[in-house]
């Protein structure tokens, strides 16, 4: 599911341009609370609502072995 919210939605696609290996350190700072300078205008919730919307759109890449991770 993507989110309605179109703060959360520019943030995924302009995190998401970045690739996959950036994608999945900006997953772990958030999951550590860290403020990204891609987030620092989203609310706690939003951030929230972020992080959820990219660990599901990278489970997809993960399940279909489209992008490498290491």
């Amino acid at each position: 599911m993507i989110t309605e919210d179109t703060q959360v939605q520019a943030c995924l696609e302009q995190i998401c341009q970045q690739g996959c290996r950036q994608v999945n350190r900006i997953i772990q700072q958030l999951k550590q609370g860290t403020r990204l300078p891609e987030t620092q205008h989203l609310t706690p919730f939003q951030n929230t609502l972020l992080l959820q919307e990219l660990q599901n759109i990278m489970a997809v890449y993960t399940e279909t072995g489209n992008c490498r991770l290491n």
